[in-house]
């Protein structure tokens, strides 16, 4: 067993404990968690790998190298906490684009990527800001979502996940690059692959979600009520295993398009694939790679494959059985776990399994770590399951991290369980719940059962989401209470403006793309942004599947069911003319410049620093380029800090008003050429309530001599 103590940390109990006692736990949990991440590019012998892709679907290594640094940053700018950043580029740069979504920014040319010592001198600077928060800020217990502590430890938690995942890229960087990590005990027992069977499970109520009370930290996908009463079914014994999978393998089974879904084929024709992809095939036998080295295979370890893979496996097995063989559920995992009383991380003395990297640096054999009647109920790798993530009732999305699941809730990402040798943190807990693309590889693999209950897979999904809702009910509504819809009108006013410069436009605050959508009418390039990736997800899912659907509430518990569907839009015809993207408005990276006009679209009193914006949104544009501001200047210190306001307070005894503000900022580099119009916003809040407010619109065109100026 390592004794390292980087291996053997476990995240905090945040309801017990002094708060001097805890402050120190946490900072200690801080300091070995940057510690490890660190540690684990120690492997490259190489700094150049760290600039090529190991997966063309991801960014280089050095993204992740910076991304875990400036999300503790990013987070506590968005929350209050911090009010001044350490890089601006690098907290823009290393921000967004980890789960290949469709507003990610994947395009190499965007970026240009720091060198490692930049990084790493970034990264001190970043544990030397955090140190002092966790010495310095007051701490009250217990710690809920609330407490600024939680905003750490959700970095903390952050980093831990991504401890886990570079550690999947790094297995896919060429060893010539790569040298061992000398603390790393690699599992050194190999042998032929155990004979797996089939246990009958009884049928159980399971219940899962946690309390907001719970005492461990954790992501917004684990809370609220979830309960099932699973029929009893029959699981295998053992993980499947490198030298069970061979089975499939040799048999044909990766040039069998009938053991594969159509999903799962189109994958495995693009990618060429004939086994796993860790399994390295050579004259002298299967080898296995693992983070940083080659074994020989070791045929009674855990297979690691997708989720596709998987799938095709159990219908080879079910048809070589003639049983009902499929992948688990999580509700079937949560039966098997709970019937085995495991002890959850943080209150076991020592790992129950190869999990928290407390045993083994690697995975071991698949019957090993045993639970009953069954083995790795727990730890070695993930297990993939039949469950798409969506969220339990009374789901609840955290406002500093609004992304974290729900975009995923799109039938796209199924859930892994159990956790993986490398899993520490909540990672390592039985509340984890952590989903990914089905094509997607982590350190995982699965465990089969026997079961011809039906597992419910939703095939069309109605958006419940609070916001999301009413942003989608307020763009593509028709007039409401006699008055034009504001989205389709601020369009309307962008393309006047434009005259004949209408190239490219950014429409900043897109929300859910309908202005971005009529702007393409006219506009040969559109690119919308906005800081939700929740709302970009509608447009998205309109540009890639034509329609979107919605329940918008009406009356008490009664809902309207509603589809939006681009043809009857009329947007058919344009929608590719369109870039979506998540991005902080108030940090915005430097690839977005060179534009016609520029759109800011009834956001600017919803930044955290739109003084900022202002001073350099210049830059953005071409000479002779249009700038258009729509805001309500409805100022409130929960979204921006008083200091930040564009009018809206005092000084000296004066009134400050927006516009005036306003004015100041941009006369420098502008100069107005229209308004104020005052533009009508109606939003419907249920069958009989609306709301009403006025959008004041003022056009501002770009000096053509205002370069070098000070901001």
């Amino acid at each position: 067993m390592s004794l390292n103590p980087l291996f053997c940390t476990k995240t905090p109990v945040l309801n017990a404990g002094k708060p001097e006692d805890k402050r120190r736990e946490i900072l200690d949990y801080f300091h070995k968690t940057f510690d490890i991440d660190e540690q684990l590019f120690e492997a490259f012998s190489d700094h150049s790998a760290m600039y090529l892709k190991a997966d063309p679907l991801r960014h280089p290594l050095i993204f992740y190298y910076g991304h875990t640094a400036t999300f503790y940053i990013n987070k506590l700018i968005v929350s209050k906490i911090l009010n001044t950043r350490i890089d601006p580029k690098f907290e823009s740069t290393f921000a967004i684009g980890v789960d290949e979504m469709s507003w990610d920014d994947l395009n190499s040319s965007h970026y240009d990527w720091p060198s490692v010592q930049e990084v790493l001198e970034y990264r001190n600077k970043v544990r030397a800001t955090i140190d002092h928060l966790i010495r310095t800020i007051p701490l009250i217990m217990p710690i809920g979502w609330d407490n600024p502590f939680w905003i750490i430890l959700m970095a903390i938690e952050h980093e831990r996940i991504h401890l886990e995942t570079s550690s999947v890229l790094i297995r896919q960087v060429s060893l010539k690059y790569l040298k061992p990590i000398s603390t790393w005990n690699i599992c050194s027992e190999s042998d032929e692959s155990p004979e797996n069977s089939l246990i009958p499970v009884n049928a159980q109520l399971v219940k899962l979600g946690k309390s907001f009370q719970d005492p461990i930290y954790g992501w917004d996908n684990e809370y609220g009520l979830h309960q099932e009463s699973v029929s009893s079914f029959k699981a295998s014994k053992y993980l499947c295993s490198n030298g069970e999978f061979l089975q499939f393998v040799e048999s044909g089974g990766y040039q069998n398009q009938k053991f594969w879904t159509d999903e799962g084929w189109k994958w495995k024709v693009y990618k060429e694939a004939e086994h796993p992809l860790f399994w390295i095939n050579e004259n002298n036998g299967w080898k296995l790679r693992l983070v940083f080295n080659e074994i020989p295979m070791p045929w009674n370890w855990p297979v690691e494959v997708n989720y596709l893979e998987a799938k095709a496996f159990c219908n080879w097995k079910t048809e070589q059985t003639g049983l009902p063989i499929r992948l688990q559920s999580e509700d079937e995992w949560s039966v098997l776990y709970q019937q085995a009383n495991i002890p959850d991380q943080p209150f076991w003395e020592v790992a129950p399994g190869n999990i928290n990297m407390e045993h083994f640096q690697s995975p071991c054999p698949v019957d090993k770590f045993k639970f009953g009647e069954f083995y790795d109920l727990v730890g070695n790798i993930w297990q993939w399951t039949e469950t798409p993530i969506t969220g339990f009732e009374g789901f609840k999305i955290h406002h500093v991290y609004d992304d974290f699941s729900a975009p995923t809730f799109d039938t796209k990402h199924n859930l892994i369980k159990g956790g993986s040798w490398i899993s520490t943190g909540n990672e390592a807990t039985a509340n984890a719940r952590y989903a990914f693309r089905r094509h997607f590889y982590q350190h995982s693999g699965f465990r089969y059962v026997e079961s011809a209950n039906e597992i419910a897979i939703p095939q069309l999904n109605y958006e419940t989401d609070p916001e999301v809702v009413r942003h989608c009910e307020a763009q593509y509504s028709t007039d409401l209470l006699g008055v034009k819809n504001y989205y389709g009108e601020i369009a309307k006013i962008a393309k006047q403006y434009a005259g004949t410069h209408k190239k490219s436009v950014l429409d900043l605050g897109c929300r859910t793309g309908r202005t971005s959508f009529e702007l393409a009418k006219d506009f040969e390039q559109v690119t919308g942004l906005d800081f939700t990736a929740r709302n970009i997800r509608v447009a998205v899912q309109l540009q890639e599947n034509g329609n979107f659907n919605y329940l918008f509430p009406e009356e008490g518990e009664l809902k309207s069911y509603n589809e939006l569907n681009i043809n009857d839009l009329g947007f058919a015809n344009i929608v590719n003319k369109v870039t979506f993207l998540q991005s902080d408005a108030s940090n915005m990276k430097t690839i977005f410049v060179g534009y016609d006009l520029v759109l800011l679209n009834d956001i600017l009193d919803q930044m955290y620093n739109p003084r900022h914006f202002l001073k350099g949104v210049h830059k953005r544009i071409n000479p002779g380029g249009i700038l258009i501001v729509a805001t309500g200047f409805d100022w409130s210190e929960a979204c921006t800090k008083r200091e930040n306001w564009v009018g809206g307070h005092r000084e000296g005894g004066e009134q400050i008003w927006g516009d005036d503000d306003l004015a100041s900022l941009l006369s420098p580099t502008f100069r107005q050429i229209d308004g104020p119009i005052q533009l009508p916003s109606v939003t419907r809040i249920n069958r009989r309530k609306y709301s009403y407010n006025t959008i004041e619109v003022t056009i501002w065109e770009k000096r053509e001599n205002n370069e070098g100026m000070k901001e």
